[in-house]
């Protein structure tokens, strides 16, 4: 496995761990099991303690994406570095300000919707640009979506069309970045997850239970087959694979139909 991921001896950027539950977290378990070397960017110091304790020797970066001299700080550490230092990057950050709890989505205020549109999308091409020389010119670099965008749940709210603005960022990066560079960028449009993200979304679990009942196999999406993609994308073995967003959800999306949740909804008993 190790030989056909080829991580040996590279070095990769993880951004968003939060906890255990994160996919940052499991993606830098298994580049890290292949033998790969991780550079941590958390948004504040508080965090950084948090991962030293799971992870004491870490390295480690704290870079708040809503600050551009945090940016600039980081884009000179990596710089010091040298050029080509970085051969991956997971760009697994998002926020939204969900305090006033379930609103209509008619009413969202210009404030959250600018900062969950810098934190969960544009950071991606702050991100890029800040990491641009010091990206090796076969890099690869990952990011979290959302399965569908042009599904309309109303409690995930302005969010919907961010990581929609998120996944054509990603398009328009790897056309940018190969002016110069074969460095790729790709999706993973994950469906809802068990993390302490997703556990400040007003009525999360109830769609997540719902979401589970329309998988093929009636079983959730693991947070682990989320990050096995992300890694499979950071790997040379999908040097193939660009501007994509790539579905993992189970199946989830192909079910709407389901006849035992149709039944169960519209209390028709056979």
């Amino acid at each position: 496995m190790s030989n056909f991921l080829g991580f040996s001896d590279k070095t990769f950027l993880v951004t968003g761990f939060a906890n255990r539950k994160s996919v940052a977290w499991h993606v830098s378990n298994i580049l890290e099991k292949e033998g790969a070397s991780i550079i941590f960017t958390v948004r504040t110091n508080k965090r950084k303690n948090e991962l030293l304790a799971l992870k004491p020797d870490a390295e480690i970066i704290v870079c708040d994406f809503e600050k551009p001299n945090d940016i600039t700080e980081l884009k000179d550490y990596l710089e010091k570095k040298g050029e080509g230092t970085l051969d991956g990057i997971l760009h697994s950050i998002a926020f939204a300000n969900y305090a006033k709890g379930l609103r209509p989505f008619h009413e969202t205020e210009l404030q959250d919707f600018l900062q969950a549109t810098q934190i969960s999308s544009f950071s991606l091409i702050a991100l890029a640009n800040a990491c641009k020389n010091a990206l090796s010119k076969n890099a690869s670099v990952v990011t979290i979506g959302i399965s569908s965008i042009e599904v309309t749940a109303e409690n995930y709210g302005y969010m919907a069309p961010i990581k929609a603005s998120l996944e054509a960022n990603v398009r328009y990066l790897a056309k940018s970045f190969s002016s110069f560079s074969s460095i790729r960028f790709n999706s993973v449009n994950a469906g809802p997850l068990k993390t302490s993200a997703s556990a400040g979304i007003p009525g999360y679990l109830k769609n997540y239970l719902f979401a589970e009942k329309l998988t093929f196999r009636k079983e959730a999406l693991k947070t682990e087959e989320v990050a096995n993609t992300a890694t499979f994308l950071l790997s040379h073995a999908s040097s193939g694979i660009n501007g994509q967003g790539i579905v993992v959800d189970a199946g989830m999306g192909f079910n709407y139909f389901d006849k035992e949740v149709v039944d169960s909804t519209m209390e028709i008993k056979s």
